[in-house]
């Protein structure tokens, strides 16, 4: 099971990464938090001090074209929120 499936890259998460020392990832939806902590640890050598997780449910999307309606629904994921210790950082850029 691959548990890390993409980092989050927004502003508003990169504000956090900068002043609070907290990066996001979009993990397995059936990852526990010790896994996500483990798989982090071992991916980008930190320490991880708090791992926070929520899980978003898939939304309802309708979009009106000329062949009728088309109905679908947004993925369901779940999404880890990792504070690191003192000094230590992620660069997501640095292997580009």
């Amino acid at each position: 099971m691959n548990i890390l499936i993409k980092p989050v890259v927004t502003e508003k998460m990169t504000a956090q990464g900068e002043t609070l020392n907290r990066y996001g990832f979009i993990v397995d939806k059936r990852a526990n938090k010790l896994q996500i902590k483990n798989a982090i640890e071992e991916l980008y050598g930190v320490t991880v001090e708090n791992v926070n997780t929520m899980r978003y449910g898939g939304k309802n999307r309708n979009r009106y074209t000329r062949s009728g309606i088309q109905t679908g629904k947004t993925n369901a994921y779940k999404k880890a929120i990792v504070t690191l210790a003192e000094g230590d950082t992620i660069d997501f850029y640095s292997n580009i």
